[in-house]
């Protein structure tokens, strides 16, 4: 089992990815926040050897294949073999009014993105002549003197993001590894998440070990029952936020919960954030996040993965003590 940790620091990574590496950890990860998540992994390949450095998750949808295949191309090479592509789509508003680029149908878009952004690397590989034309991204125009050439560790993978229905489907189409979202819980990914998964590798003639999977689970836990409590009520905020949100309702329903959704939503809009926590039981809370003494933590980890994720990230938004998990870390990679 492969885990992975966040790096936090935009500007001066070097020294927490050092550690991480140090720490066992086996990857390391941006996402597109307040700050570009490309760069501080730039900076961490320069002080790192072994590590996976990569993003989860860069918003596809705020670039181009192009860019996009450029960015990681260069940063494959920067990180020698070690970078890996992770592509989100955010939401419409986000895209039109934050960005400035265009929305329409998403798990298309993203399908024909991926596509597109492999046969550019292709075509540097092979010199050959580009020319990707679907139905909303056409490349077909590369010169000499803006192709890079062949790649000294080949192309990286790319993972996707989804939650609904087709764009996971999609990730197991096209892309290289999924990137689940917190907000699940063993039922949604045994119940949504694999099915659809498994219908798009066959969609494609690919069987279940072609696709890398990472998952990512909040964790409620710590050292006493002051830290333990602590974890719990932030996980319950966080699990109001998502569960507000249209697009994470399916997992709530799943368990009978799918009326709790607009009642959460409802009261965002009326800014009754500090509200909302009383909504979300402890059922609720026990089902998405991985409750535990430090200890147990890493079995139950494994046991959430259902074997078929290869990679864990552990999401503790009430803590960011590196040594905490120096245990789990060292569990999870001899199991």
């Amino acid at each position: 089992m492969k885990v992975d940790a966040p790096l936090y620091s935009f500007d001066q990574p070097e020294d927490e990815v050092k550690s991480l590496e140090a720490k066992g950890y086996a990857g390391a990860f941006t996402y597109e926040g307040p700050h570009d998540p490309f760069f501080p992994l730039l900076l961490a390949s320069r002080a790192s050897e072994s590590i996976d450095l990569y993003t989860a998750v860069a918003i596809g949808f705020a670039r181009n294949p192009m860019i996009l295949a450029n960015i990681g191309w260069d940063l494959q090479a920067t990180t020698k073999g070690r970078f890996m592509l992770g592509l989100g789509t955010q939401i419409k508003p986000h895209i039109e009014k934050r960005f400035n680029m265009p929305w329409s149908k998403p798990a298309t878009r993203m399908k024909e993105m991926v596509l597109a952004i492999k046969e550019i690397w292709r075509t540097w590989e092979a010199n050959e002549r580009l020319d990707f034309r679907g139905e909303i991204y056409q490349n077909t125009l590369m010169t000499p003197m803006f192709n890079p050439g062949p790649a000294p560790y080949g192309p990286p993978p790319i993972f996707l993001a989804g939650v609904g229905p087709r764009m996971t489907e999609v990730c197991g189409e096209v892309a290289d590894g999924f990137l689940t979202h917190p907000f699940g819980t063993a039922k949604s990914f045994q119940d949504l998440t694999l099915p659809a998964l498994d219908r798009g590798l066959a969609a494609s003639g690919r069987a279940a070990s072609d696709l890398s999977i990472s998952l990512q689970l909040m964790i409620c836990s710590g050292r006493n029952d002051e830290e333990i409590e602590q974890s719990r009520q932030v996980t319950k905020q966080q699990i109001a936020f998502y569960g507000s949100t249209p697009a994470y309702k399916p997992v709530l329903d799943c368990h009978g919960w799918g009326d709790l959704q607009p009642e959460l939503n409802a009261m965002t809009k009326q800014g009754k954030w500090d509200e909302m926590n009383a909504l979300i039981s402890d059922e609720l809370v026990e089902s998405v996040a991985v409750c535990a003494p430090i200890g147990e933590v890493a079995e139950r980890v494994i046991e959430r993965c259902q074997g078929r994720a290869d990679r864990v990230s552990l999401v503790a938004h009430w803590t960011r003590d590196p040594d905490l998990w120096d245990d789990v870390v060292r569990d999870l990679n001899a199991s």
